[in-house]
């Protein structure tokens, strides 16, 4: 089990890719917050219904809403209640993109993976033949923010560039 921020979830359904996540991990946990950023205000958009719809996917808040107003200074409602919620439950991993989120996130004890550790992860476990192209689908298809040399490393590690 790990639980999820929002923009893996959306990020991995743009690209269609959401079909790891349960093949990786068995259950994914989600802060209510995140939930209703992918599936409430999300609706319609990539991922949205097979989040909505994933018996894979549980919905749970934080029981210290301190510790989730106090994490808000920095961060959005997402990754603050998705840190406070790793914390409580103890995942296997916290699985979030967001720089600020992670530091936070490994400051506090929590270990981090992001979208595209996931999909390297799902590579060597032989759940996608190939890492090649999900890099450049995240960033030109799913809007993500991922810098070339990190790219190209990445795929220089899995050995296909």
């Amino acid at each position: 089990m790990i639980v999820s921020n929002a923009s893996p979830l959306i990020g991995l359904a743009r690209i269609g890719k959401i079909d790891i996540l349960p093949r990786l991990y068995g259950s994914i946990l989600v802060p209510t917050a995140v939930w209703e950023e992918v599936v409430v205000r999300g609706a319609g958009q990539p991922g949205a219904d097979q989040i909505a719809s994933a018996p894979w996917v549980e919905s749970r808040d934080p029981q210290n809403q301190s510790l989730v107003r106090a994490l808000q200074q920095d961060l959005d409602a997402g990754e603050a209640a998705a840190i406070a919620l790793a914390l409580e439950v103890q995942p296997v991993f916290l699985l979030m993109d967001e720089r600020l989120g992670r530091e936070t996130a490994r400051h506090l004890g929590l270990r981090c993976l992001g979208t595209v550790g996931a999909l390297v992860e799902a590579k060597r476990k032989g759940l996608v033949p190939s890492v090649g192209e999900c890099p450049f689908a995240l960033r030109d298809v799913a809007g993500f923010h991922l810098h070339e040399a990190l790219v190209r490393k990445v795929i220089a590690g899995e050995g296909e560039g």
